[in-house]
């Protein structure tokens, strides 16, 4: 197919202006304040934000124009040549109008510094020292409010301490696109309020200030929140305090605080962060600043999903089960060393021993397991992917195509940045729910439509509120004809014809035959860029590692002998050392440990409740004949452990992440606490073995693999799996399509109530022929089963295929893979409450 051209963007114009006396060039358009700032020219402000569209609300950024009547806000004023700027520096007219509207704002500020969490780095206070009277001219009562209103379960409003700058309505609108808070009222009586009406597309109207009727018209939190996945950042740009989080509030002062820079362990979006901390506990964690990936912002889950570290059930001294009593007991590390060594030792000589590592690993960590378990287990028999990684088809038992397009597509790659998502021409998307799975995708993929109309094309089962915001043209899609949508799909393969276009495929396509194979070939074909977007932030690392069992360190096959001689010398290995046969994946890995053709297992940080058949998973747990957990907490693996090692979370170790874009993501430790990372451990447990893995710090580590030499094995070929059809259900059946929602009932969430206050409801979505069928209407129960269980939710009656029932995949009331044993694109049973057994 020939390949269309995005056009060239002209050349920006400039313009000559002056600033307090000093020559700039500007590009034409660009804003007073703007220019400014990069003279290095502070102009105060409250409403401007660089990241948001001008508003003009506060008018604390007024300055002199030559010409203009009037003192003018620079953050709303385009530069023009020939202009002439005077600052507050340099003009009295400039800094008289300043105090002026500084004055204005403090006339009803509280002025609670000394209880207010914004004390200490509010530019409010600030900019009153800086800009403002030395005194004021008001002395009458000031306006009163209750306080603090909850607009949400993480987010509280002290209305009093308001400014109206709208920063926070903004964000909500323009980036998030949750318009689900408002300025309400008008004149003197204007404040913010929770944007009930918005499905209405306007604000709710009060005709007065009354404080009985203002409190008896704003619903509970819980009734109606402020329902976005990135309310906290409107938490951190509140420039005077009016917005706090719950989780924060009243807990420090920022003066008390240390500030360590730090990265998200939650997704694979690659989020800078800053973790602050005070007396060896971690209180709060702000987004970070990297225009290259996160910009100024985060999601909820990676601001306040923290508390899992402080859980109860932290693992802190090693357990090994005792032989007289077979419980676990707290055992003393050479103890735990010397009983993991000889269990795994005697698997390896009998029938061997798999690995099993999870998505929470850094590289440093996922490098540790890689190495560990070809040198000193002898197995390729190791696999990161903790979920579904086929389809339940039996005909795909033996089909590795997920594994075999990782190694083919995206080991080793930089395809696709955050910037060729900005710029790109069209998207298309599938396998994945950007909001849902990856928040950063998404506000970028909105920022692109906001600003460029980019045409997004989703193939998915129904259009969900993140594909609604992203502005993407549906195309409905029942899981599992995925494959033969990409092959087939006219509009899909026109966009991906523009240069520059991009294929973003998510991992749920590995349960859908062919489907993986139909991208590449599909982006080969038309030349569309193809980025792959795991959901956990450990993912991608742990495919550059080696932890998958086609491949090494460095995307070596492992069936290339010149790649595995590479290896063993820049390991120092004699050849033929390492183990030389494919691997078995985390499927054959669970299904060999139940049926005893495995001795052993060593699993990190894998929730069986993630896999395709937990249940499957926790028999395989309970028949293997030794087991080793390398854990945070006592979770279902620990608690069937032979011998149990504590690691440290995140905020107690340094590392690096991989994000979706390969972009490395490095961090220090931000709390020094005794907490090993999981390849200290291993490097302890290598000794035992007695070999000397060197991976006993990360920088060691990053030395390592930086030292590496680049491989000469050939990439391998795309998988050509044929593309499958989906189901086809009888009476009283559906198609389960499901993913997981951001707030769920992960075990990173665990503790964290006031985080899953405004997780989305559980639910289960029919489409109107099938709720009528059912005789169901609007929020009636409805139940999904089969032979293995049932789910009962309330029904959510949605524009999507007549043959499809979605649920979230883990959420409360609603662990699919638990309680049905089943995945996306299996047939399930669905009926009114209590029939579908």
């Amino acid at each position: 197919m020939p390949s269309a051209t995005a056009p060239t963007p002209p050349p920006v114009p400039t313009v000559k202006l002056t600033i307090d006396g000093i020559e700039v060039e500007a590009p034409k358009g660009e804003l007073v304040i703007r220019t400014a700032e990069r003279l290095g020219i502070a102009i105060p402000r409250f409403c401007d934000h660089p990241l948001l569209a001008p508003a003009g609300a506060c008018r604390q950024c007024l300055v002199d124009i030559e010409g203009q009547r009037k003192p003018v806000a620079s953050c709303t004023q385009p530069v023009a040549d020939g202009m002439v700027v005077r600052t507050q520096l340099t003009s009295s007219v400039a800094k008289k109008a300043q105090e002026g509207i500084m004055e204005f704002l403090l006339i009803n500020h509280p002025l609670d510094c000394p209880m207010c969490d914004k004390g200490g780095e509010c530019p409010l206070q600030n900019q009153a020292m800086s800009t403002g009277r030395t005194d004021t001219r008001f002395h009458d009562h000031k306006r009163e409010y209750e306080k603090p209103i909850n607009i949400s379960t993480q987010v509280l409003l002290d209305r009093e301490r308001c400014v109206l700058c709208q920063r926070c309505t903004r964000f909500s609108e323009e980036i998030a696109g949750d318009k689900f808070i408002d300025l309400m009222d008008r004149g003197s009586a204007e404040q913010i309020g929770i944007f009930r009406d918005a499905a209405f597309g306007h604000p709710r109207d009060h005709s007065t200030i009354d404080e009985l009727a203002y409190e008896q018209q704003q619903p509970d939190a819980d009734d109606d929140p402020f329902n976005s996945y990135f309310s906290g950042n409107t938490v951190q740009i509140c420039p005077v305090g009016a917005l706090t989080g719950a989780q924060y509030r009243f807990r420090s002062r920022p003066f008390d605080l240390v500030s360590t820079p730090s990265a998200c362990e939650h997704c694979a979006a690659g989020c800078s962060q800053r973790t602050d901390w005070r007396r060896g506990k971690v209180l709060r964690r702000l987004a970070g600043d990297d225009p290259q990936v996160n910009e100024e912002w985060n999601c909820d889950k990676g601001r306040w999903g923290f508390q899992y570290a402080n859980a109860t059930d932290r693992i802190t001294e090693p357990m090994v089960r005792d032989r007289k009593t077979g419980e676990l007991r707290t055992a003393s590390w050479p103890e735990a060393l010397s009983v993991a060594a000889e269990g795994l030792r005697r698997a390896r000589e009998r029938k061997g021993v798999g690995v099993l590592t999870g998505g929470r690993l850094t590289v440093e960590d996922a490098y540790a397991y890689a190495k560990f378990s070809r040198v000193v287990l002898g197995t390729n028999d190791i696999d990161f992917r903790s979920r579904p990684v086929r389809s339940a088809d039996p005909a795909s038992r033996s089909i590795n195509e997920e594994q075999d397009f990782l190694a083919s597509s995206v080991v080793g790659t930089h395809h696709v940045t955050y910037a060729d998502v900005d710029a790109a021409p069209a998207v298309v998307i599938v396998g994945l729910e950007p909001e849902e799975e990856c928040p950063i995708l998404f506000l970028r993929l909105r920022k692109a439509y906001n600003k460029r109309a980019v045409p997004v094309y989703a193939l998915a089962p129904f259009a969900s509120p993140g594909f609604t915001k992203i502005g993407a043209t549906l195309i409905p899609t029942v899981p599992g004809d995925e494959a033969a949508a990409l092959a087939s799909n006219e509009a899909v393969s026109t966009a991906l014809g523009i240069e520059g276009a991009l294929l973003i495929v998510g991992e749920r396509l590995a349960t859908v035959p062919g489907a993986l194979s139909a991208a590449a070939a599909l982006a080969a074909r038309t030349g569309a860029r193809l980025a792959w977007v795991p959901r956990r932030a450990g993912d991608r690392g742990a495919i550059e590692a080696g932890c998958l069992p086609n491949l090494l360190p460095g995307g070596r096959p492992v069936l290339d002998a010149a790649g595995r001689a590479e290896l063993a010398q820049a390991w120092d290995l004699e050849s033929g050392v390492l183990p030389n046969r494919l691997g078995r994946d985390t499927d054959h890995i669970i299904e060999a440990a139940a049926h005893e053709r495995l001795d052993a297992l060593v699993v990190a940080g894998v929730d069986p409740a993630d896999l395709a058949d937990p249940r499957a998973a926790e028999d395989a747990l309970d028949r293997v004949g030794f087991l080793v957990s390398i854990e945070l907490r006592r979770s279902a693996v620990a608690r069937r452990a032979d011998v149990v090692f504590p690691i440290a979370p995140v905020a107690e170790k340094a590392g690096s992440f991989l994000n979706w874009e390969g972009r490395v993501r490095s961090f220090e430790r931000v709390l020094n606490t005794p907490a090993m990372t999981d390849a200290r451990v291993l490097d302890a447990l290598a000794r035992e073995f007695g070999v000397e893995l060197g991976v006993g710090d990360p920088a060691s580590v990053r030395r390592e693999m930086g030292s590496l030499p680049s491989t000469t094995a050939a990439r391998p070929a795309a998988p050509a799996v044929t593309a499958g059809h989906a189901a086809r259900p009888a009476d009283g059946e559906a198609v389960l399509a499901t993913w997981h929602q951001l707030i769920d009932s992960g075990s990173l969430l665990d503790g964290d109530d006031i985080l899953k206050g405004t997780a989305r409801p559980t639910l289960v979505r029919l489409s109107k022929e099938a709720a009528a069928r059912l005789g169901v209407a609007e929020g009636d129960a409805v139940t999904v089963g089969t032979d293995r269980g049932a789910l009962t939710m309330p029904a959510a009656i949605t524009d999507l295929p007549d043959s499809v029932v979605w649920l979230p995949t883990n959420s409360p009331g609603s662990g699919v893979h638990r309680t049905l044993g089943v995945a996306s694109g299996a047939v399930v049973r669905i009926s009114a409450e209590g029939g579908a057994r």
